[in-house]
């Protein structure tokens, strides 16, 4: 199925070809915490985080979901005139209550107008059957993904930023969720302390095993108020952050391992500058970062699944 003229299957292209026109995601924040936050399973949340970076100023816990959504609704319909919506559950983990509380609000979301769908940020370690046989069942009439923080295949690495789950949890969540009407997204962060290269490419391998339809992929950025800014003031030989160059021939070389049916949604993720500690790639934008990494694929002859059916042969 041909859907984009580009060398890997691209987010954008995707949502044109399933809905016939464009969709954006209208993120909210709901105030949830996560279980590495609340002592559930530890304290303090990733290292990595600062849930300031992605989240609109019209995201405010203390605003109802409705409003959120009208708020969003309204600011980018003034940009684009018609299209519909995505309720885009962001911020920390979107599954972590009871399952009446999710009922209602899943629900409210998708009683706004133009609302036709949901995307739900979790992690692995926080699913039940209970959540997955619901979202299942709303699936038959709205669009629902779910979307698990990958964040690395490794748990040396994940026990290094404080993730309190395993590499071995996610891949049974994503089983659990397989075959159900829902969209099952992933999230990985390439460049956390400690990993190489190869291991960094390794994710692809592993990736390719879950069933999961999206992936969103980011370069490792240090943050204000996060655990991992102070770890970096400290010890900044700890981290090998990317220049954008080598990031880019990275990119090229991971679309190269990935299974060719895995829609990439995103490359990069750009933190706000009042917030952004390192990497400072001299003011390059998302659009101009994928632009080099299209023309280091046509230049390298590379498409996505070209070493991944390599190794099937």
């Amino acid at each position: 199925m041909q859907i984009t003229g580009k060398r890997y299957l691209d987010y954008s292209s995707y949502i044109k070809y399933t809905f016939g026109e464009r969709i954006q995601k209208i993120s909210l924040n709901i105030g949830f915490s996560c279980p590495n936050r609340d002592g559930s399973k530890g304290y303090g949340g990733c290292t990595y985080c600062n849930n300031e970076t992605f989240n609109p100023d019209y995201c405010k816990p203390q605003k109802s979901i409705s409003q959120q959504l009208e708020e969003g609704i309204d600011r980018f319909s003034k940009k684009y005139k018609t299209q519909k919506y995505l309720a885009y559950f962001q911020a920390y983990t979107n599954t972590y209550t009871d399952i009446a509380s999710l009922k209602s609000m899943y629900e409210e979301a998708l009683q706004v107008p133009n609302v036709i769908g949901l995307v739900i940020g979790t992690r692995p370690d926080c699913i039940s059957d209970d959540i997955i046989d619901y979202l299942s069942k709303l699936s038959k009439d709205f669009y629902v993904s779910l979307e698990f923080g990958v964040e690395s295949t490794l748990n040396s690495t994940l026990k290094r930023v404080n993730r309190c789950h395993t590499f071995e949890e996610t891949v049974a969540a994503y089983q659990k969720c397989k075959n159900k009407g829902i969209s099952l997204g992933a999230h990985i962060i390439m460049g956390l302390p400690g990993e190489t290269t190869a291991d960094l490419l390794n994710h692809a391998k592993a990736l390719n095993k879950l069933p999961i339809n999206t992936l969103k992929l980011h370069h490792l950025q240090i943050v204000k108020r996060s655990i991992m800014a102070y770890q970096y003031q400290r010890t900044p030989e700890d981290f090998n952050l990317f220049s954008s160059e080598d990031y880019i021939e990275l990119m090229a070389k991971f679309v190269g391992l990935l299974r060719p049916d895995i829609i990439i949604e995103r490359f990069i993720s750009e933190a706000p500058l009042d917030l952004l500690i390192a990497p400072k790639w001299d003011g390059l934008k998302n659009f101009e970062i994928v632009a080099k990494i299209d023309k280091t694929l046509t230049q390298q002859n590379i498409w996505q699944g070209k070493y991944y059916e390599q190794e099937l042969a």
